[in-house]
């Protein structure tokens, strides 16, 4: 089996409009701010259980969001929540989170791997400890978040895997000037591409999700160009009602994929993108990481409805 890009996926999302996420138990790295959260959210309105597994236990002095904060937010969705102090790089802290959540809530059905770490700094202007961190949290992290959660999931009905990563596009250009996060980044890709022809017999599913255009987030805000650069992205709904139309997707049928946000809700039905923004309607910005084809899709399909 090779990786495919979601518009290369058999049509279908329609049927799947009225399923639902209630009673899944989701774990989830990170989550207290940004896609993560919208993530977390999105399935607490279908009744599901969320683990929050982050570090952010106390108010940080420049990001909105804790833990805490996350799970009373996904309770008053209407889900149940719990906060796990995590940090995803200890062994020992990985598999303290996960026996919580099977403690509270039976097991464990979606595993979501959101937490990443970003710095775009060429070869020269990146300092080790920066390299390490981000393979670290990324590549390293995604792997030992995903094989802790998988003997729980192996037993779970329907169970996923849904990691927040970019298509394997080794073009140049994705590399040049930040080779370092790139590579980290292609780490969580290739648990993706590994995961999920090592367990498509054994019914999980392993797919990831990236956004088509910029998204709203800190890493946005803080890193890759500040509020004028937030004024021309998407909110995180559209990464969050992505990741929901994938996750109720029968797992032994969707396994192997990049899937592209714009892409997933397409499949689904959705015409008008206005509802995710920018305001104003002003075109959003494209995010990096997406094939060109990718964008040659989206072109075609907007054709075609016209």
């Amino acid at each position: 089996m090779s990786a495919q890009f979601d518009d290369q996926v058999e049509p279908g999302w329609q049927e799947m409009a009225a399923a639902s996420l209630r009673g899944k138990t989701v774990f989830m790295s990170g989550g207290s701010r940004g896609i993560g959260y919208a993530i977390a959210l999105r399935a607490a309105r279908d009744g599901a259980n969320v683990v929050i597994a982050a570090k952010t236990d106390k108010p940080h002095p420049k990001l909105p969001g804790t833990i805490h904060t996350a799970v009373e937010d996904i309770e008053k969705a209407g889900g149940q929540g719990l906060a796990a102090v995590c940090d995803i790089r200890e062994e020992d802290q990985v598999k303290a989170a996960v026996e919580r959540a099977v403690e509270r809530f039976g097991g464990i059905n979606i595993c979501i791997n959101n937490a990443s770490a970003i710095q775009l700094t060429g070869t020269l202007e990146t300092e080790m400890r920066r390299y390490d961190l981000m393979n670290e949290v990324n590549a390293r992290g995604t792997f030992l978040v995903s094989k802790t959660c998988l003997p729980h999931l192996l037993k779970a009905e329907n169970p996923h895997i849904l990691n927040l990563a970019p298509p394997l596009d080794m073009k140049p250009k994705w590399f040049a000037g930040h080779t370092a996060y790139t590579m980290a980044k292609f780490g969580m890709s290739m648990c993706t591409l590994g995961m999920a022809e090592e367990f498509k017999d054994r019914g999980v599913a392993v797919n990831s999700l990236w956004p088509l255009t910029a998204i709203d987030t800190a890493a946005v805000r803080n890193v890759l160009g500040g509020d004028a650069m937030a004024k021309i992205s998407r909110s995180p709904d559209i990464v969050a009602d992505a990741a929901h139309a994938i996750l109720t997707r029968p797992a032994r049928e969707t396994t192997g994929n990049f899937f592209i946000d714009e892409l997933v809700l397409r499949d689904a039905g959705v015409t008008d993108f206005s509802v995710y923004g920018p305001e104003g309607g002003r075109d959003p910005v494209a995010d990096f990481f997406v094939p060109d084809a990718v964008f040659e899709s989206v072109h075609t399909r907007v054709r075609q409805m016209l």
